[in-house]
């Protein structure tokens, strides 16, 4: 399995923030952070803490598998699409959308990525309306139809001296819109008007999207401190701090919550359970090789969010794991040595991922065997040129992926082979999203791209 190394992709596109001590010639985006306040639930190692092993296998499909059929459920429409992974746990199995594979319109909304700023938020669905929020703080509400804008709304902070005061997340429930940003808050906003209902300080700057689920919103700061905040009053309930990691990437995950189980990643490649409830640790797992022998490998972060599906809790880590864990128990099942920038996607008998050299993969959920590898940049000798794909979704019988080379593609969920490519001429770093009869997609250049 090749790593990818490009060091300038990672710093630009990804946003890879190294500790100075590291990296001199990279800025640390955590100097001068604050220190959280009020009573936290410390990681103290009361919660079963599993090691997973060390390897440098390389992946290859399974002989066993070689010819074999798998089941996947047929697509089913989905209306709305409120989380950046569409439900709390974030995992949706097979979506009815995207059938022609075309691009039906598309809308710029603000700021795109720069060496300042970076759009971070996946687009959410709900009502009729489609948000995002582009590099800084600004908000945008369109009608999903024909991208018609309905509202608009600033909430970035004017202090210039703000580093990291970019990027953030969306989330919906109940008429309103949740949002956090780099610019160290969380906020509610009526979702029809674009209002503040409320907002929160908070300590750091927060790059990931909300998890809102049973009146809670469920937020991650990049200093790895897990808080959550009363939905309708905004009133902040319990936090939980885990270990600190001065080298991530910005690009940022969001919990899974399932009944009274959240899981979160953090940049240290902790994968950690809590009860929702209470932010009691129930376990921990490690998503990190000891034997790491690279400059990017040394980052352990976790940055495409966990998914939790039919009990298992699936994650995969920028140093080289990919983890099926029961949620319960925090048993493993099995690992592969995968790396990631992205979540992956379960559907029926198999779960998919992509990894950062460019191969789509697809596992046997029960027994972490590959039915089949897909390299995307097989064909593309100079590094440079190579395409960093991320998603992978499933629509309308194909596997959707998106590259920061400006192209999205459909594979064959069976086989792997690719179906059709559209250019869409801008990089994109995020899974794309479905509801109705469309995909919708989040470029780096702050265009939302519709497709039909």
């Amino acid at each position: 399995m090749t790593i990818r190394r490009n060091l300038g992709l990672a710093a630009a596109l990804l946003a890879v923030a190294l500790s100075a001590t590291a990296c001199g010639h990279v800025p640390n985006p955590f100097h001068g952070l604050g220190q959280s306040k009020g009573p936290k639930h410390k990681y103290t190692g009361k919660g079963e803490r599993i090691p997973l092993a060390a390897f440098d296998d390389t992946l290859h499909t399974a002989d066993a598998l070689k010819g074999q059929d798998f089941y996947i459920p047929p697509p089913a429409p989905v209306a709305d699409w409120p989380l950046p992974g569409g439900t709390p746990a974030q995992s949706v199995e097979h979506v009815d959308a995207g059938r022609d594979f075309t691009v039906a319109w598309r809308r710029g909304f603000g700021r795109g990525s720069n060496r300042s700023f970076h759009v971070t938020a996946t687009p959410v669905v709900a009502d009729g309306r489609i948000y995002v929020m582009d590099g800084s703080a600004s908000v945008t509400a369109f009608d999903v139809t024909d991208g018609r804008e309905v509202w608009h709304n600033n909430l970035a902070n004017t202090d210039k001296h703000d580093h990291e005061g970019f990027g953030g997340g969306l989330a919906y429930d109940q008429g309103q819109l949740f949002v956090s940003s780099g610019y160290r808050f969380v906020a509610a906003l009526n979702a029809g008007t674009g209002k503040i209902a409320w907002r929160q300080a908070t300590d750091a700057p927060v790059h990931a999207a909300p998890t809102v689920v049973g009146g809670r919103v469920v937020v991650e700061s990049i200093d790895d401190n897990l808080m959550t905040f009363d939905e309708n009053t905004g009133a902040p309930a319990w936090t939980y701090q885990a270990l600190s990691e001065p080298a991530r990437i910005l690009q940022a995950t969001s919990p899974a919550v399932s009944g009274d189980i959240v899981v979160a990643s953090f940049a240290s490649g902790e994968l950690t359970a809590l009860q929702a409830s209470s932010g009691t640790n129930l376990w921990t797992a490690v998503l990190s090789k000891s034997n790491r022998n690279s400059a990017l490998s040394e980052i352990r972060d976790i940055p495409g969010r966990p998914i939790i599906f039919k009990g298992d809790v699936y994650a995969v880590s920028h140093s080289g794991l990919f983890s099926s864990i029961e949620l319960r128990t925090g048993n493993e099942h099995w690992n592969l040595p995968v790396t990631s920038v992205s979540a992956p996607w379960a559907a029926g008998d198999v779960v998919y991922v992509a990894d950062t050299s460019g191969e789509i993969i697809c596992v046997s959920r029960e027994n972490g065997q590959v039915y089949w590898i897909t390299d995307m940049n097989k064909d593309i000798k100079k590094r440079k040129n190579q395409a960093l794909w991320t998603g992978p979704m499933l629509a309308s019988n194909r596997l959707v992926i998106a590259s920061d080379k400006g192209e999205v593609a459909a594979l064959d969920p069976k086989t792997g082979k690719v179906l059709k490519r559209i250019h869409i001429g801008d990089d994109a770093l995020m899974t794309p999203i479905a509801a109705g009869p469309y995909l919708y997609l989040a470029t780096q250049s702050a265009d939302l791209i519709a497709i039909r």
